[in-house]
């Protein structure tokens, strides 16, 4: 078997793989491929990757990819050489082969990843940080500025920094003396155990002496130990928000509003607090062990799983953005989202080995034992949670809105029912991982490949056989193409469901005294995600001011124009992407390639169903 033929089985059998791209280019070099060069070689621990070009998405199901050759493969490889060692600051010498498949030409590009010190590679004519690019899942993202300082430097000097505003009055005692208890539980005999408060602090890098000779703190020092009022004064945005929201969703109810609680203070006694305040929010169970008299109280999750994923938001938020860590607690789940996105390829989260944005903090959360070994704590939360046979935690990194998230659902793995229910699907073919993917299309109503992946554990090419699987037994289908690929029950799975007492399809039916079909979320939608009553007007949708906004926006307006009229439209009921492009007069690309991804970063508009961001029904609400 030749490479190209390798290389396109991969690419039909995972639905998205982070290594390999396709590409079309018939006649000439397009930029997306220069794009895709440039991210390869920049994305860290990825070790490059591979571009076949003279592919195009397929119709068929079974294969997501047809081969449909290039027109001049001898010119096309020289004008990529030549254009991959000119046009980047630093020359790029891929291995650019041409092989045959079916009498048909393509181009194997293999791009290696660039030496760390060359990094970060962009296009000279663009400069930095636009120029450069880099490989988040399955695609190409552009840089920002976070990426540029975080991920292709040694290291993040921002723990590290004065404090300018500070000094030793802003040292709250209670958190050195609660490290020193810390530490000396781990190691009796660590050797600053002995050393003064003040040189106890300089030893971890958490006071210096400015140009004057004076005492000031770092940002660790301000972080890790400073009190709660030098922590509002100087980093006024550093807090941890505990959210209350009944039911399962984020939808505005002035007769019901959520409950919030705001707590600052040092990070070593931040933990603590933060569990507490989840731990004082959750049922527990009610046991007495032979010999005790005393009852046993137990959460209905692992403690151990919920405090890490407190402590990872804790020591892995991006301290430069000005945004609070919030842990919502929903009915069914508890999300902990902090600012930043992940350092590591969301394909190797849960492998051991860290990218630490604020390596200072770390080390002091990593020798109390606070955090766990570096690298470590998600694959310790999904082993606690397996432990305890609850549905395994998922953790989304979004590039777009630089956020992280750990989401821990409050249902057990398989309970009683659940395996009962099983035993009438009329097959003992399914593997734990399917199982555990029927369960989560029921409670979601879709799945993707790296929803599998997360809740499984299974590699991409296991979680795309596992997939094909199910769709073999006529239990899901899927939707989309390429790596837009994801999968919804059958009408055969929701009668199974409806017969376990529970239907997907509940998900999706509602309506509005408007007459608008309503699903769950709030979004507007029928069983096929189409939106709308058509018989009512812009007007009667919108009101008559956005009415007039919309029917004199010109397909030339300034970006902000479009951008402002959206999350207003967002604010009166969620739209789909389609939505947006149809009312405004775009394409479906423009929306979602040029116009929502600021959006969401910037966070004026924000997912209905953020647990599955490519869910079919997926919509945009302002409120």
């Amino acid at each position: 078997m030749n490479k190209a033929k390798h290389y396109i089985d991969e690419l039909n059998t995972i639905d998205e793989h982070v290594k390999i791209e396709a590409k079309q280019c018939s006649d000439k070099i397009d930029k997306s491929v220069l794009e895709t060069v440039c991210s390869f070689s920049n994305e860290p621990e990825l070790g490059g990757g591979t571009i076949i070009i003279g592919l195009q998405e397929s119709e068929d199901k079974e294969e997501q990819y047809n081969v449909v050759g290039v027109n001049n493969a001898d010119k096309l490889q020289k004008d990529l050489a030549t254009q991959c060692a000119t046009m980047f600051n630093h020359p790029v010498r891929p291995l650019i082969e041409a092989e045959s498949i079916d009498g048909k030409k393509v181009l194997v590009v293999e791009v290696p990843e660039l030496d760390t010190k060359l990094k970060p590679l962009y296009f000279k004519d663009t400069g930095l940080p636009k120029g450069a690019w880099r490989r988040i899942g399955s695609t190409d993202h552009r840089c920002t500025e976070e990426d540029l300082h975080a991920l292709f430097h040694e290291a993040d000097d921002f723990d590290i920094a004065i404090a300018k505003g500070t000094d030793l009055d802003d040292i709250d005692e209670n958190a050195v003396r609660a490290y020193r208890r810390l530490r000396a539980a781990v190691n009796p005999k660590a050797e600053e155990l002995n050393y003064s408060d003040i040189d106890l602090l300089r030893s971890l890098n958490c006071i210096v002496k400015d140009k004057e000779g004076n005492w000031k703190l770092t940002n660790t020092g301000l972080l890790v130990f400073g009190k709660s009022m030098a922590l509002r004064r100087e980093l006024p945005a550093v807090r941890v928000d505990y959210i209350r929201v009944t039911g399962t969703e984020w939808l505005p109810d002035p007769r019901n509003r959520f409950e919030s609680i705001d707590m600052r203070g040092p990070l070593l006694l931040m933990v603590n607090r933060a569990f507490n305040a989840i731990a004082d929010d959750l049922p527990r169970g009610f046991s007495i062990k032979p010999g005790n008299l005393q009852a046993d109280r137990p959460l209905p999750i692992p403690d151990d799983a919920l405090r890490e994923a407190i402590v990872n938001s804790l020591i892995h938020q991006n301290f430069r953005i000005h945004q609070p860590i919030q842990i919502i607690r929903y009915s069914n789940r508890i999300e902990i989202i902090n600012p930043g996105f992940s350092l590591k390829p969301a394909e190797t989260l849960g492998e051991p080995g860290s990218r630490l944005r604020n390596p200072t903090i770390s080390t002091i959360f990593h020798e109390t034992q606070l955090a766990e070994a570096k690298g470590t704590g998600i694959g310790t939360m999904r082993r606690l949670m397996k432990d305890a046979a609850m549905m395994p935690p998922t953790f989304e990194s979004d590039h777009s809105r630089n956020t992280f998230t750990t989401r821990i659902l409050l249902h057990h793995l398989l309970s009683e029912n659940d395996v009962k229910w099983f035993a009438t699907l009329g097959t003992d073919e399914l593997n734990d991982a399917q199982n555990v993917a029927l369960i989560f299309l029921r409670e979601v109503g879709a799945i993707d490949n790296i929803t599998y992946r997360q809740l499984s554990g299974a590699t991409a090419k296991d979680a795309s056989k596992g997939l094909k699987a199910l769709v073999s037994l006529d239990f899901i289908e899927s939707k989309g193409q390429g790596r837009q690929t994801y999968y919804v029950p059958t009408d055969k799975l929701k009668l199974l469901f409806a017969a376990n007492g529970g239907s997907s399809e509940a998900k999706e039916v509602c309506s509005d005294a408007n007459g608008a079909c309503l699903d769950a979320n709030g979004a507007c939608s029928d069983a096929n995600g189409a939106c709308f009553n058509f018989n009512r007007t812009v007007s009667e949708i919108f009101g008559s001011e956005i009415s007039k906004k919309i029917g004199t926006l010109k397909l030339r307006a300034k970006k902000s124009e479009l951008e402002d009229l959206l999350v207003e439209m967002c604010g009166v009921l969620p739209l789909s992407i389609e939505e947006m492009a149809r009312y405004t007069n775009r394409t479906v690309n423009h929306i979602r390639n040029k116009v929502l991804p600021k959006l969401l970063r910037e966070k004026r508009i924000k997912y209905t169903i953020p647990e599955m961001t490519r869910h079919p029904n997926q919509k945009y609400t302002s409120k």
